[in-house]
């Protein structure tokens, strides 16, 4: 069941390496409008509908089944990625936009929730391990993808690469799909079994998706994710124009220590969630929180000092946390909300990655595009990314006292 949420997850994930696209489908698409200029149709307009596509399916998942509903995300982000190219064989960016942007964006939501909902229900004392194997397949696609649109786009351009990948991520999911199955015990009757994050009690009914989002616990969690998606996602975006901002890194080598991130993000995944299992749900968010705004104020005081070796280590486990926090928080719904809907609560909330996709590029490329315009001719750029970095840093400080608020919910019996 996890390497059939692993093969479903490689193929959405390869959206984290839609970078690599961006200045080919300028090169094809030279008179783009503002609107389809890379990465507004196909990176931040798939994410937005990432979160909008998994709250709204999310019912329909938990009625069909983690299989067909599976089924339907290849298919969706093959097709996606079919339109796409045949509008840059067309010339026509509206094709782009809704096959990459909306058509890829809602084969993600789906595919992403999918294996989670089903994961957590078969690994019910081990939740966090369970949710981590399945989420850092999404994190480990980007890493794949990232050479594999490099390689292909050199030898066939990037349209005729955007037909050979949906090919191939249709199989891969495809086949990941007929691994899933449900859960032995997949009834309305939840069984919460003890984890450091839930009591002893024992839940005779899971908490459906309109009880639990009108609860203040998930108001917590949304903003908690918000919190750490915005800050990983802003690094994440302009991540090798810092490195050769700050300390002076030509693209190639920039583009290497992407690669490595890539890695650590889906590494963090498994880590950190599997770490949730034995010290609880709400103290790893407090280590998200706390940990990372330190190292978002010291890496502006690394920069200046040229302290590559410690920037590096500061900014790989960032992203550890950043695919940690996507790990965890499907096993913390399901502790405090149990599993039986869990899947449908999941896309809910994945609504925040869809905000915190627009907010965390927007924070630190215009504050450090402004820094740069002050600058004089000639001046360093050491500075410039202090401002949104300390910016990024204050939420984190909120992202804690927010975790810091999340208590139990009651257990829910049985009429």
């Amino acid at each position: 069941i996890p390497l059939g949420a692993v093969l479903v997850h490689l193929g959405i994930g390869s959206v984290y390496a839609w970078s690599t696209l961006n200045r080919p489908i300028i090169a094809a698409l030279p008179s783009l409008p503002w609107w389809a200029t890379p990465p507004y149709p196909t990176f931040t307009s798939a994410l937005v509908l990432l979160g909008l596509s998994a709250a709204t399916w999310g019912p329909w998942v938990e009625r069909t089944g983690a299989r067909t509903a599976a089924r339907l995300a290849a298919i969706c982000f093959a097709v996606g990625l079919l339109v796409g190219g045949l509008g840059l064989v067309l010339q026509q960016p509206v094709l782009m936009f809704l096959g990459m942007g909306v058509l890829c964006g809602i084969g993600c939501g789906i595919g992403y929730i999918a294996p989670v909902s089903t994961l957590v229900k078969w690994f019910p004392d081990r939740r966090g391990m369970a949710t981590g194997f399945a989420i850092m397949g999404f994190g480990g696609g980007a890493f794949v993808a990232g050479y594999a649109n490099a390689f292909l786009i050199e030898r066939v351009g990037v349209a005729n690469t955007l037909f050979v990948l949906a090919a191939v991520y249709v199989v891969i999911m495809l086949a990941g799909a007929q691994l899933l199955r449900p859960a032995p015990i997949a009834t309305l009757t939840d069984v919460n079994i003890p984890t450091p994050s839930s009591g002893p009690e024992l839940r005779r009914l899971g908490y459906t998706r309109s009880e639990a989002v009108r609860t203040p616990q998930f108001a917590l969690l949304w903003g908690m994710l918000c919190v750490n998606v915005t800050a990983g996602i802003g690094i994440l975006a302009q991540a090798s124009p810092m490195m050769q901002d700050l300390f002076g890194k030509t693209p190639a080598e920039a583009a290497a220590v992407v690669a490595m991130i890539s890695v650590f993000n889906a590494g963090g995944r498994l880590l950190w969630s599997s770490a949730s299992d034995l010290i609880g749900r709400r103290n790893t968010y407090l280590v998200f929180f706390g940990v990372q705004f330190l190292l978002f104020l010291l890496i502006p005081v690394l920069a200046r000092e040229g302290a590559w070796l410690p920037f590096l280590v500061c900014l790989l486990t960032v992203f550890t946390m950043y695919g940690g926090g996507f790990a965890t928080i499907p096993a913390y719904l399901a502790d405090l909300f149990g599993t039986a809907y869990v899947g449908a609560i999941h896309g809910t909330l994945l609504t925040a990655w869809s905000v915190a996709a627009v907010l965390g590029p927007v924070i630190i490329t215009e504050l450090s595009s402004r820094a740069k315009a002050a600058l004089l001719p000639g001046m360093p750029r050491v500075a410039v990314y202090d401002q949104p970095l300390q910016l990024l840093a204050g939420l984190l400080a909120a992202g804690f006292v927010l975790t810091l608020l999340v208590q139990p919910l009651p257990a829910k019996s049985a009429p």
